[in-house]
């Protein structure tokens, strides 16, 4: 164990993650002086496995919907109320695995820096050649600058403190809720920073067209949650985001399609912009040393993604203005084994992962 071992707490989030949570809890049992694990509703045997590696293991109540911030907010109460001395949390999803060296690394930094609230460096992907979807995703985690950022993934370090000041996680919030969460710590006069080093492996496991289409409608669901909390000067948070999905993801088609037949065909013009798109997207990436394939994929994920973000932006508000309680949006519905608690798996069905 570490010299900073005991100062730093680490929280593990996930549900039915399979061999993911292994991987995960086996990164960061020994660099910590405890780990919380927070399960939402596993049946593959995830807290058997966790309680087996003397983690602390947290059950949330089913009969509430699960979010990722909820999850982490237990976690962290549970950290405050029995290891009080812990003064810099890291947050995990259960499919990501933490590289070594980076819990060290991030407390480091935030040991060097006392204006700094939160730390965070670059998650890759596990599997990026398995499917364009995971190619995406890789693309995704390392897009961004080091240095003073506005805000933070899933997989980040934060000063206990600060997180405390800020009431922790808004647990209403179903996607996004790091972006909601970074900007509260930034108006507390926090800064974070991302350092020039890989923190975490993460697992997508994305191979089918739906699991894009609903990760990103949940973007876009997040992106209008977020908006609508912060979307007020001087933080216009995802206000951008929100209309240019809906402009081009709903509005400019619809338009299109309906003038049709008083335009001879003009308006479909309007279409040329989504290939644009992804050709300039495709360039700026291969500017930035990433591969064909990586570009490529990223590009059209890019130019299309507007149509699924324009669904969660409409599916937000119609959710809020007829007062039904935020659920989460789900992407993944696959098989896996059934964990033991020694480790061993069995056979069962997967159930629906929170991760990002």
């Amino acid at each position: 164990m570490s010299s900073f071992a005991r100062k730093i707490g680490v929280v593990v989030i996930g549900r039915n993650e399979g061999d993911r949570l292994i991987r995960s809890l086996d990164s960061v049992v020994d660099t910590a002086c405890t780990v919380v694990y927070v399960d939402s509703g596993s049946t593959d045997g995830s807290c058997e496995v966790a309680s087996g590696r003397g983690v602390e293991v947290v059950n949330l109540d089913m009969s509430v919907p699960f979010t990722a911030a909820r999850a982490r907010n237990a976690g962290f109460e549970l950290l405050r109320e029995k290891y009080p001395q812990v003064e810099y949390v890291q947050f995990v999803d259960g499919d990501c695995e933490v590289i070594e060296g980076w819990i060290e690394a991030a407390c480091e930094t935030l040991d060097a820096n006392p204006d700094i609230v939160a730390v965070c460096g670059w998650r890759r992907e596990r599997y990026p050649q398995k499917s364009v979807y995971n190619r995406i995703c890789d693309v995704e985690w390392r897009i961004g600058s080091v240095g003073n950022i506005s805000s933070f993934g899933g997989d980040v370090m934060i000063r206990a403190g600060a997180l405390t000041n800020v009431g922790g996680y808004n647990s209403s919030v179903i996607a996004a809720e790091d972006d909601e969460l970074s900007v509260r710590l930034r108006q507390a006069e926090g800064k974070i920073l991302r350092i020039d080093r890989d923190s975490t492996l993460h697992d997508a496991n994305m191979h089918r067209l739906s699991q894009w289409w609903q990760r990103a409608k949940r973007c876009g669901y997040g992106y209008a949650q977020v908006s609508y909390l912060h979307g007020n000067l001087p933080e216009r948070k995802f206000v951008k985001e929100v209309r240019r999905a809906l402009m081009w993801g709903a509005i400019a088609p619809l338009s299109a399609l309906l003038l049709l037949p008083f335009t001879y065909g003009l308006s479909l013009i309007i279409f040329g912009r989504y290939p644009l798109v992804s050709l300039r997207t495709i360039y700026q990436t291969r500017q930035q040393g990433f591969l064909w394939a990586d570009t490529l994929a990223w590009g059209l994920s890019c130019g299309l993604s507007v149509f699924p973000e324009a669904v969660g932006v409409i599916k937000f508000h119609r959710d809020r203005l007829s007062n039904k309680q935020f659920q989460i949006i789900e992407y993944k519905n696959s098989q896996t084994p059934v964990l033991k608690g020694n480790g061993e798996k069995g056979t069962g069905n997967r159930g629906l992962e929170m991760g990002i």
